[in-house]
């Protein structure tokens, strides 16, 4: 209320048929009533947000508390509204929707959840954090993925609407040529030829939904393949990732689940397996496989590792696989033990370096149906422990970092260089009668 408009009704009140303390008290409430009022400009100062920056209200945006944290909102302009589909621009114009945002830490965020849409946009600036709000919801209204409206003076970024999911797919493997080991390459290549691109490879990447990702994972774990379920998922978050970020939208991948899978753990043969293992090897000597199975179970290397061995003075020196790209190769060297002498005779290292991995898996199982190669590797590990060798010096041997029941701490490990030659002493006491 202006100075004026208060001066013209007390003038007004004179001329009201009142008299004594009556008048008196209808004055006194003109004027607290006058006192209490605000002009609009006033209110809006009041309950905009905090700019300790100084800078203005933002055109469009709206002075209106929103809950109990007294949060703002935003009005979307008449241009935005018309790029809307008919049957929505009705509820943002006619009824005056208004868009609740807060500046939180420094960061402008937005959240709409009403009217059957739910968006979420943030940014350190107000304008852009509103462009990105805008395209989110038109996205959600006409069912496409718009890029953020670009600033003025940038020109827009080139669309990503119609990639194909195979694109993403080249892309990333393309990504992992670069930082990750041949090996790895080749699984990731082989999940992708079998697995994904007969399903998704010629499908838009907009167009897969969450529904369809679910569905297809579920149908490994209806089969039994919960380890091949759980590698799709682990490269269908990396693709979704990629491409999400290009897009400026959430991954389909981020509400994906998978029911919890206890691997089964495998265990060292018995003695009895162990015995009828290395008869075989023995009556078939000039199998392709057989001297390959014996440095296995006596060395207790990873089939990768067969290819890098060499022998000198009795001990048996080879590359450890399970090296991440770009780090050194860790070498180490394992000393013959009594047991492994015995059947020394029949053990060819040429031939078991140059033996196919594949050919190495499917003779053993012939032999053991339910057992795997890896478990030769815990042969050696339990044999070793169980004649009593020094634990750290089994993790040299076996070429882990870590075992749970070395009390000791790692930088104790990491100080510690056993000679050569109490290695070999303690390797002596494996030692045992099959």
């Amino acid at each position: 209320m202006t100075q004026e408009e208060l001066i013209k009704i007390v003038k007004q009140l004179n001329h009201v048929d009142l008299q004594g303390e009556a008048k008196d008290e209808l004055t006194a409430k003109v004027l607290q009533m006058a006192a209490d009022s605000v002009t609009l400009e006033t209110l809006k100062a009041l309950v905009a947000p905090n700019r300790s920056s100084g800078e203005p209200v933002p055109s469009g945006e709206v002075a209106k508390t929103l809950g109990r944290k007294s949060r703002s909102g935003f009005t979307l302009s008449k241009k935005e509204i018309k790029r809307m589909p008919e049957k929505y621009r009705r509820i943002f114009a006619c009824e005056d929707r208004i868009i609740p945002y807060r500046f939180h830490k420094g960061v402008y965020e937005a959240h709409y959840r009403r009217d059957g849409f739910k968006v979420f946009a943030c940014a350190k600036d107000f304008k852009e954090m509103r462009e990105k709000f805008t395209a989110k919801l038109l996205e959600q209204m006409n069912g496409e993925r718009p890029l953020p409206m670009p600033s003025k003076g940038k020109e827009a970024a080139p669309g990503h609407s119609d990639a194909r999911f195979a694109d993403y797919l080249r892309e990333w493997l393309e990504i992992k040529r670069k930082t990750c080991k041949e090996s790895t390459v080749k699984e990731y290549e082989r999940l992708s030829s079998v697995n994904l691109l007969p399903v998704f490879g010629d499908k838009a990447i907009t167009d897969i939904s969450r529904q369809e990702l679910q569905s297809y994972l579920f149908r490994f774990i209806d089969e039994g393949k919960h380890r091949t379920a759980e590698k799709l998922h682990q490269v269908l978050c990396c693709i979704f990732d990629l491409a999400c970020e290009d897009l400026h939208t959430l991954s389909p991948m981020k509400k994906i689940v998978l029911p919890y899978y206890e691997p089964k753990k495998g265990s060292a043969l018995t003695k009895e397996e162990e015995k009828t293992l290395v008869e075989w090897c023995i009556e078939h000597k000039d199998n392709e496989a057989s001297s390959a199975l014996l440095v296995l179970l006596y060395f207790g290397l990873r089939r990768s590792e067969l290819k890098t061995i060499s022998i000198e003075n009795e001990m048996l020196t080879c590359t450890t696989s399970k090296t991440k790209m770009g780090r050194s190769e860790v070498k180490r060297s394992i000393p013959f033990t009594p047991v492994f002498r015995r059947v020394l005779p029949y053990v060819d290292f040429e031939k078991a370096r140059n033996t196919n991995v594949n050919t190495i898996y499917t003779t053993f199982k012939r032999l053991f149906p339910h057992r795997h190669t890896h478990e030769l590797r815990y042969n050696f590990i339990t044999r070793a422990k169980e004649a009593g060798c020094n634990i750290e010096a089994v993790m040299l041997w076996a070429g882990h970092s870590f075992d749970k029941d070395v009390k000791s701490s790692a930088v104790d490990r990491g100080y510690t260089d056993y000679s050569k030659e109490y290695l070999v002493q303690e390797a002596q006491k494996i030692d045992y009668i099959l």
